[in-house]
């Protein structure tokens, strides 16, 4: 798969942290958000990293150049910040198979590979990983309704009134019919592009998404408390941001060296 990273916006809720940079290249634990997204998305096998830049776009060609650790980057240019169905109609051109996406303002530690391998078995039209929030904070996020099958039935982008706590995180797989919704999208009452409108018209065209509980933890890095917050948050976890599984993984083995010596 290819991992397509949006990452155009100026992150005005971040200032002053993002007076002088745009949001991706905000340092998180001495390195940029989009280093950390830029690492799970070649961890999990992308085959090439495509960014969608906008606001001081400059820096973050200049920082990253080409490529990210052998993998090549091809950048594409929102001009306006019109929603993230508009910004990934941008990387349309550039894909014709299923692919990764991940909102470049996320920092991860959880059980991202389990999104890609649902949809490789369950051949579904995309995969999202989700989680559960206190209710309070569900209108920060596009909530899902889902069934009794795992499966997204809704999508409600920021809605003042919550009909579950279910949200997405920010973390994808698509097949390429999420470009043909994206055409059709119309804009929202904030004058933007909802990816969730869109997924909800992949939805009435009967396509098939499947909700995957997230183990582990994330933080979308949308205001300074939460730039901390994930700092905390790596640090404690030993301050590689690594996979949780594996770091547990590793304790039991080194535990059952231990007791042989």
């Amino acid at each position: 798969m290819k991992g397509v990273v949006i990452a155009a916006g100026e992150g005005t809720r971040l200032r002053p942290l993002t007076e002088d940079k745009p949001k991706g290249m905000v340092e998180v634990a001495d390195k940029p958000i989009l280093t950390h997204c830029f690492e799970q998305l070649v961890d999990l096998g992308a085959e090439e990293l495509l960014v969608v830049v906008g606001y001081k776009k400059e820096q973050i060609i200049e920082h990253y150049d080409d490529e990210f650790e052998g993998t090549p980057i091809t950048y594409t240019h929102q001009r306006e910040p019109l929603g993230i169905a508009h910004a990934l109609l941008t990387a349309e051109e550039h894909i014709d198979d299923d692919f990764m996406l991940m909102l470049g303002d996320n920092i991860f530690q959880a059980n991202l590979e389990d999104v890609i391998n649902r949809q490789a078995e369950d051949r579904a039209d995309a995969a999202f990983l989700v989680e559960e929030v206190p209710w309070e904070e569900a209108g920060r996020y596009g909530v899902c309704d889902t069934n009794k099958y795992g499966e997204i039935v809704e999508v409600i982008e920021k809605p003042d009134d919550p009909p579950t706590n279910l949200v997405m995180t920010g973390f994808y797989t698509f097949t390429p019919a999420i470009f043909h919704a994206c055409h059709l999208v119309q804009p929202s009452d904030r004058d933007e592009y909802e990816l969730s409108d869109a997924v909800d018209l992949l939805i009435q065209s009967g396509r098939t998404i499947d909700a995957i509980r997230m183990d582990g933890w994330r933080i979308d890095v949308g205001y300074p408390e939460d730039r901390d917050e994930a700092e905390r948050r790596i640090e404690a976890d030993g301050g590689d941001g690594g996979d949780p599984a594996a770091d547990a993984g590793d304790a039991e083995q080194q535990a059952e060296a231990d007791a042989g010596e």
